[in-house]
């Protein structure tokens, strides 16, 4: 049957012809046609018939578009309903699909779709096919709520039967989709049918003698469709944990030095024998201290990440195990939240967040917040599932139509039930929880430590090959000529070895690993006390080179609460909250309202309090408004400054004749109270461009004690209209009060409702009212955002803002905070077609990125990774768990963050603070400053120490270095292992933020550190060599005890030169000032003190261990007046210019590239073990536990 052609729109009808339950014959077009009604606006999403079969028999369903835009302009319909805003065109609704598109698997989650031995007519792909996005279509196709009934063997009234066990018999789809129940969900006849009182098939009853519900229920219905409890996620255990610490190629190859040094060792001090009187043999010493520093190692690391897992835990405890209400075998029970099964009815009310999706059974004005789940941030209005099939059926649906309940949302109004139809990981909660458990990607420092270790192991190892070569060739040429044993030539033999392995030992940075672990253990620790969780411990340092910023708006920039920020009470009465920019004229909020008379003030409080529908209630334990964000915004006015008692007390003293609810048309709602005069007065409140057009008077002095009216003249209006588009401008929501008083009510003359003759038509009235004023409500920015924000871009770090609200109210918010400024304003639907050269070109100047979605936001997070960039993300709700997992650094919020948002986060805010971020992006840069100052002066006691070596063991005429093991193994593991410690301790200071981040591709070791590692290496090796070469003839000394003493000194003014050294390297750069900060180190001052302390114990009481002899006061002198002189040195190698360095530099790396090609090459040819097989993922263990 065609439409009438005098129809206009809001909706295009679309008239179906069904016969029965079978699929519908004909479906004729409405001779309206979109194009010729483009002009017109609607407040909801109209109708596109389109992909329509002319012929033949093919089912056609309906299927939503959820390409909504936001909206917070004035005049929206959404202003007091919280419905979703309108398009920006005016026919993008819903389009025909046939039911095999309808219910079509994904790519990839075809396994879903295949169940054996299915008793139910659907399978958890199909009842996922519901939402992501919203599907009207697949609604349709299943048969909608009734279908869902007969399918899923329940009872829309009477739930599951608590006797269900094994389903007999089996429902097909054919029977379920054409299924029509003739009773209403109020029926007598459908109570008490328990499960399959729908389904027509029989089940095998279970129960206990008690009476309760035996384990063995529901077999079937979990068979299929699981319960509502993820998979256990896996944690690794301590020694997991252990093993993967112990995976560092630093510390495999020191481990291949300990064992063969360890076995050298003991074969020296038990296999050979030892001259009577000669010094103890502890050569074994030094391969347990190495594997001592190898456990120390893997135990800081596991137990600092074990300990960070137990930290989240503890964060994240929460009331998992939460009760609902559900309805079973007709009467109402109290359900675990894990044991809701597909099929249940539960019931919802205000504050639930909803545990497992499903479908509006019925109810009154059930609203959720979807914010969490969707990114949607205006509530949505849900609509009963068989309302929706009869609109759909009659033609006359529109996307407006919402019947679907998302787990993770969260209820702001109404009540009623739902029918559950996915649970666990088939929710759509679930299916993100499960996706962000995958493995985390390796950071930017550890990679670059990976490559430094490769190029150590290339030199270590060339260099103890050499000088094995040399000392075994030296060794043989002297064979011929050599009197002594074949015991003895064994054991020159092995010493030979024993200084290649040393050298190999020496020249690997064992402290390294140890030094990184510490200074993330140290910053995660001090980072915790400033409200920075870091759940995994690289994290940190990651942020420390963040070069890009991806912040949501909502509950990160911004509090996520509605608040009254400005207002106009009459005409001239302006106010304006701190953090609001409303103009000159407009006073403080406390000091305007101050002024108010308290007539004024009652006027205000009433038309806030009794004209409203918000209330007070509990949420996460605090008390607070619960309903729409802009009414519960304006009770938060109202107590704040016009003290408002309890709503519930406010109320009950008015006394309320006729109630006129909010309609989407006429943009108010509105109240009529009897006054204690006995006279009649109307409140309404909506959208305030709208509401001035119905008032005739205004307000007059505020101050007076009398309300005086004034006649609103043209002037007037102009001024108001005025405001309310400078509000606008600014991005507030603004909703205006109107009042009119009447002697009685109905009003004489007035209209009366049809039904009752004692309330009036608020149409016919709705005219000739005082205009009250009008409010600015928008969601403030956090305290400290504009100020983190500047300190982010000082730092050179780029913040941009990614956010689901339209661009008038993500560039105002953006500009209010600083992010914004001249640059590229986009859309997220645009943004997602543009080619990735396009991207490139856009991404530079891109700072706000509005009306994205969460796939909008993980793409621009990918492809600024794929560009190089370290990427942090933050957000808080479950639509950005995708984007923070892929993100370098995700931050989450510890407070009003969802659960997954924090499961997929790196570092929790505690205080959900973005000025936290700043302290993260501190701590990060001190961790990466710690390694590097670490790194600097490890690098320049190995050089020196391997060269040191190397020389005095090829020059000796037995083949001995300068320093003994015993000796090395002090300077070079517990010398290092105490300066990683006191390295890296020091706290960041505000400097760190003046410089740019440090990019991916630099290098771990920059210029200026090369610098200062080969000037003090050189300086260490000329005084090392002049005292072990010549020293003996400056001193003048000759006797046996007199070169021990001499041996012994170079020992102590080299350990003395690595103290001092110590001292340099605690700055970077190229400035004097090595102890600044210093005495507010503690670490720093007590770690030298245990460093000098244990050296001037070894020189006294060392003796024969570490083969020296006590020197006197004059030798201590010289060798720490010597060692001093690496002060200056440094001071003097900091004034060489870096250009000249630079170019130096160039010159060694064209000379030894292809030596070190070579080395890589060769070292790339040793075989390595295969990769492990991929382990199965939670999910899919959790899917074949569940299997049969």
């Amino acid at each position: 049957m065609p439409v009438p052609p005098n129809l206009l729109p809001p909706a295009i009808q679309v008239t179906t012809t069904f016969e029965n339950n079978d699929a519908p014959s004909t479906i004729e077009r409405s001779p309206i046609s979109p194009t010729s009604l483009s002009h017109f606006r609607r407040d909801s999403d109209a109708i596109t018939p389109t992909a329509l079969s002319p012929s033949g028999f093919e089912r056609n369903f309906l299927g939503v578009d959820t390409n909504r835009s936001r909206s917070s302009s004035v005049g929206d319909a959404s202003i007091l309903s919280g419905v979703t805003a309108r398009p920006d065109t005016p026919y993008n609704g819903i389009d025909f699909t046939t039911v095999e598109d309808a219910l079509k698997p994904d790519p990839g989650t075809e396994d879903d779709f295949k169940v054996d031995n299915n008793p139910f007519a659907f399978s958890p792909g199909q009842l996922n096919r519901f939402l992501n996005p919203k599907s009207l279509a697949a609604y349709k196709a299943v048969g909608g709520i009734r279908g869902l009934e007969k399918g899923l063997r329940t009872d829309l009234e009477a739930g599951l039967s608590i006797d269900e066990a094994h389903l007999d018999g089996r429902v097909t789809f054919e029977e379920a989709s054409a299924y029509k129940k003739n009773d209403s969900l109020n029926s007598d006849s459908s109570r008490g049918q328990g499960s399959g009182g729908s389904g027509a098939a029989e089940i095998t009853r279970i129960t206990t003698a008690g009476g309760t519900v035996a384990s063995t229920s529901f077999i079937d219905r979990k068979r299929v469709f699981k319960d509502n409890v993820l998979p256990t996620k896996y944690a690794k255990s301590i020694w997991m944990l252990m093993w993967e610490q112990y995976q560092d190629k630093i510390l495999l190859l020191l481990t291949g030095a300990a064992v063969i040094s360890l076995g050298l060792g003991l074969y020296e001090t038990f296999g050979v024998e030892h001259a009577p009187g000669s010094p103890p043999a502890v050569d074994w010493i030094e391969g347990v201290a190495i594997v001592v520093a190898i456990i120390i190692v893997v135990l800081v690391g596991s137990l600092n990440d074990w300990q960070k897992e137990r930290q989240f835990v503890k964060l994240n405890e929460k009331k998992e195990d939460r009760v609902v209400k559900a309805i079973r075998s007709g009467k109402s029970i109290q359900l675990s939240v894990h044991e809701i099964l597909v099929g249940d009815i539960l019931h919802i009310e205000p504050g639930d967040l909803i545990p497992a999706d499903g479908i509006f059974v019925h109810g009154h004005n059930l609203k959720c917040d979807e914010s969490s789940a969707t990114g949607e941030s205006d509530q949505m209005k849900k609509t009963p599932g068989d309302e929706v099939m009869r609109q759909i059926e009659a033609g006359t649906a529109s996307a407006k139509l919402d019947p679907f309940i998302i787990s993770g949302s969260k209820v702001l109004e109404g009540m009623g039930t739902y029918l559950v139809t996915s649970t666990g990981v088939n929710s759509s909660f679930g299916k993100i929880m499960m996706a962000l458990r995958t493995e985390a990607e390796a950071t930017p420092l550890q990679v670059k430590l990976g490559k430094l270790a490769d190029q150590i192991a290339y030199l270590g190892g060339g260099g103890a090959v050499l000088l094995f070569l040399v000392l075994f060739i030296r060794f043989l040429a002297t064979l011929p000529t050599s009197n002594v044993g074949a015991a003895e030539k064994g054991s020159q033999f092995m010493d030979i070895l024993i200084v290649a392995i040393t050298l190999i030992v020496v020249a690997v940075p064992e402290g390294l690993p140890l030094a990184v672990t510490l200074a993330l253990a140290f910053a995660t620790t001090r980072m915790l006390k400033e409200n920075n969780l870091v759940r995994v411990l690289r994290a940190c340092e990651t942020m420390g080179n963040a070069t890009t910023i991806c912040s949501d708006k909502t509950g990160t920039l911004t509090q996520n609460k509605m608040t009254v920020v400005a207002g106009t009470i009459g005409r001239d009465a302006r106010f304006e909250s701190a953090s609001s920019d409303a103009g000159e004229k407009a006073l403080p909020t406390a000091q305007a309202v101050a002024r108010f008379s308290p007539a004024i003030k009652d006027l205000l409080l009433q038309s806030i309090v009794v004209n409203s529908t918000a209330f007070e209630g509990e949420e996460d334990g605090v008390q607070a408004f619960i309903g729409s964000k802009t009414e519960t915004a304006m009770l938060m006015f109202a107590r704040d400054y016009l003290g408002m008692d309890s709503v519930a007390r406010e109320r009950s003293s008015a006394h309320i004749v006729q109630l006129i609810p909010f309609d989407s048309a006429r943009k108010c709602m509105g109240v009529v109270v009897k006054l204690r005069t006995g006279n009649y007065r109307l409140y309404v409140k909506g959208a305030s461009e709208i509401l001035l057009g119905k008032a005739t008077r205004y307000t007059g002095d505020v101050s007076n004690q009398i309300i005086e009216e004034i006649e609103l003249t043209g002037a007037d209006t102009e001024s108001l209209n005025a405001t309310i588009n400078y509000y606008a401008e600014r991005s507030l929501r603004t909703i205006g009060m109107l009042y009119k008083d009447y002697n009685q009510w109905p009003p004489i003359g007035a209209k009366v409702m049809e039904d009752d003759s004692n309330m009036a038509d608020f149409d016919n009235i709705f005219n000739d009212m005082t205009f009250l004023g009008l409010v600015g409500i928008m969601d403030p920015l956090r305290p400290g955002v504009s100020e983190a924000v500047a300190a982010c871009q000082k730092a050179g770090v780029i913040v941009r803002m990614v956010t689901g609200d339209n661009v008038v109210t993500a560039r105002a918010i953006a500009k209010e905070c600083g992010i914004y400024s001249d640059g590229i304003v986009m859309e997220g639907p645009a943004f997602r077609q543009l080619s990735e050269t396009e991207m490139d070109e856009i991404l530079p100047r891109l700072q706000v990125l509005a009306r994205s979605s969460p796939e909008d936001k993980r793409i621009l997070v990918r492809r600024l990774k794929e560009l190089g960039e370290t990427v942090a993300v933050t957000g808080d709700g479950t639509n950005d768990g995708p984007a923070l997992k892929m993100a370098d650094v995700g931050f989450s919020m510890g407070i009003a963050g969802t659960e997954v948002a924090k499961e997929a986060s790196s570092i929790i805010l505690m205080d959900d603070n973005f000025s936290s971020i700043v302290k993260a992006m501190m701590w990060g840069r001190a961790v990466n400053d710690a390694v590097r100052k670490f790194l600097q002066f490890q690098l320049t006691v190995n050089i020196t120490a391997v060269l040191l070596t190397f020389v005095s063991a090829v020059s000796s005429s037995d083949r001995t270095s300068v320093l003994t093991a015993v000796q090395l193994l002090w300077v070079n593991l517990i010398m290092d292992t105490f300066a990683a410690l006191a390295l890296a301790t020091d706290a960041p200071t505000p400097e760190i933020l003046n410089r740019k981040p440090t990019p991916k591709s630099a290098s771990l070791i920059s210029l200026n550190m090369w610098k200062m590692i080969i000037g003090q290496a050189i300086f260490q090796l000329v005084v090392t060599f002049i005292m072990y070469f010549a020293g003996a003839r400056i001193l003048g000394y000759s006797t046996e005890t007199e070169i021990k003493e001499l041996k012994t000194m170079i020992f102590n003014t080299f350990v003395w030169m690595q103290i001092f050294n110590e001292f340099n390297n605690r700055r970077l750069d190229n400035k004097f000032n090595i102890f600044e900060g210093m005495f507010r180190n503690y670490f720093f001052m007590g770690i030298n003190c245990i460093m000098i302390g244990g050296q001037v114990g070894i020189i006294f009481v060392g003796n024969q261990a570490f083969s020296i002899k006590p020197i006197n006061g004059t030798q201590w002198a010289i060798c720490i007046v010597i060692a001093f002189l690496s002060l200056p040195a440094a001071v003097l190698i900091r004034c060489i210019p870096d250009p000249f360095v630079g170019a130096c530099w160039d010159k060694l790396v064209i000379f030894f590239a292809p030596v070190m090609s070579g080395l890589e090459r060769v070292w790339r040819a040793i075989p390595r073990r295969e990769k492990k097989e991929k382990k199965p993922t939670d999910e899919e263990k959790g899917k074949a536990n569940a299997s049969p």
